[in-house]
């Protein structure tokens, strides 16, 4: 016999019949489908459905329901719903009677899944990470909640959306489930940028992932560190500081450790193993950003350049895409641009500069590019060309390229590469 628990099943009908408010608790909590036997599905579903019609839910009320949707005889009729109120002791406890509902409902899907993963264990193919995927998807189904999507009414979309308005007004909510592109040319603070945007996230309380395929973990460290004592960075890692510079690496030392962040720098992962380690994250301490560095650097399916990298990229980038949505987080990844930036007269970067693969364009919701004038001209060539204008010494442009739910445009930043961050700067222009 699969788990199941007829007994709560009926206790929890019985209480909704007796206190019909029980109701607006037990929703978010169960489905239809969570009832072992399929008469209580039928009663729950009925319940639901009236309080969706705000209307109340007694034995009168329900069984009219069941009759409208000609299910009232294949659950016993009205002598039934009276079956369910006297057995129940009280609707008070109608919480726990859902819980168990709920659970053994789990331990089925968690037998469902374990036939599904045996079942492709069984399959004769190549295919190793596709299967590794489909079984992991299996998994994380019965764990996460994941249910399959199809075709959903436009009703059902405005429903979910008034009831999520209020978290909507939350700064981090407008990104959830998009993928943003940061792309410059080598050198030109990538890393640092998306450090930066992982350090402001946690501090309000985001918790942030940070693949990073780069650089180590203590690299990492060493920066963020230097970005938030205030210290050189070279200086920091030769310990060449002063006793006050000391105490402001011992404090912020005390203060980042407290954040939410957490840093993979495994080199050169395929995409199956970093959803399966964000996934893991996700469940055990909540996640709300993710950070890739970079997306040149993530393994393709055969774990190597093959001769295709362009196929390879837009699997990427179509991967990134859908963990961000499965996670409802928002992704930020990194991305390398092509050269011709460089021969380009201007250098200023385009859509068109991403390197490897179109899809990237296609697939990310925000494109941003890292683009330094002092770069590429000295300060003499500055004056001849643009005399009386500042040098834009260690002045960045972010230039936001696309936006798909938003403005484009371009702010300035000050890049302080001594204490790798960028800090606000006074001249900025408005989108």
């Amino acid at each position: 016999m699969l788990p199941h628990n007829i007994e709560a099943e009926e206790a929890l009908i019985g209480s909704l019949l007796i206190d019909g408010e029980c109701i607006a608790r037990i929703a978010p909590m169960l489905q239809a489908g969570d009832f072992y036997r399929e008469r209580n599905q039928f009663c729950y579903d009925a319940a639901v459905a009236l309080f969706q019609r705000d209307q109340a839910i007694d034995q009168t009320t329900l069984a009219g329901e069941l009759g409208r949707t000609e299910r009232l005889d294949s659950i016993g009729g009205m002598a039934y719903l009276s079956h369910l109120v006297s057995i129940t002791p009280t609707s008070v406890h109608s919480e726990d009677y859902a819980e168990i509902v709920s659970r053994t409902a789990t331990m089925r899907k968690l037998i469902a899944a374990a036939s599904r993963i045996s079942e492709l264990g069984y399959n004769d193919t190549d295919d190793v990470d596709g299967t590794l995927r489909q079984a992991e998807d299996a998994l994380f189904a019965v764990r996460g909640g994941i249910q399959a999507r199809g075709f959903v009414p436009l009703r059902q979309i405005y429903d979910q959306y008034l009831q999520d308005r209020a978290g909507m007004m939350e700064p981090e909510a407008d990104s959830r489930s998009d993928l943003v592109i940061l792309g410059a040319r080598p050198s030109l603070g990538k890393s640092t940028l998306a450090l930066n945007m992982c350090l402001n996230a946690a501090k309000n309380g985001s918790t942030a992932g940070v693949f990073s395929l780069e650089m180590s973990c203590e690299q990492l460290a060493m920066r963020i560190l230097s970005s938030e004592a205030g210290i050189d960075s070279h200086r920091l890692r030769l310990g060449l500081y002063t006793m006050a510079e000391e105490q402001r690496m011992i404090d912020a030392i005390g203060q980042l450790s407290d954040l939410p962040v957490y840093i993979d720098d495994t080199p050169y992962q395929s995409m199956l193993e970093m959803r399966s380690k964000s996934r893991r994250l996700y469940m055990e301490h909540g996640l709300d950003l993710l950070v890739v560095d970079y997306l040149q650097l993530v393994a393709g399916q055969g774990r190597g350049f093959s001769a295709n990298r362009v196929q390879e990229i837009s699997e990427i980038s179509r991967s990134l895409k859908a963990l961000a949505r499965d996670l409802k987080v928002a992704l930020i990844a990194c991305s390398q641009l092509s050269r011709l930036v460089e021969n380009r007269p201007s250098h200023r970067p385009l859509l068109s500069d991403l390197r490897d693969s179109g899809s990237i364009e296609q697939d990310a919701d925000v494109v941003m590019f890292i683009h330094r004038e002092d770069l590429y001209i000295t300060e003499e060539e500055w004056e001849q060309q643009r005399p009386g204008q500042p040098y834009p010494r260690n002045i960045a442009d972010i230039i936001v390229a696309k936006h798909r739910n938003g403005p484009t445009g371009s702010i300035q930043l000050e890049f302080r590469d001594n204490l790798v961050r960028f800090d606000s700067f006074a001249r900025m222009p408005a989108f």
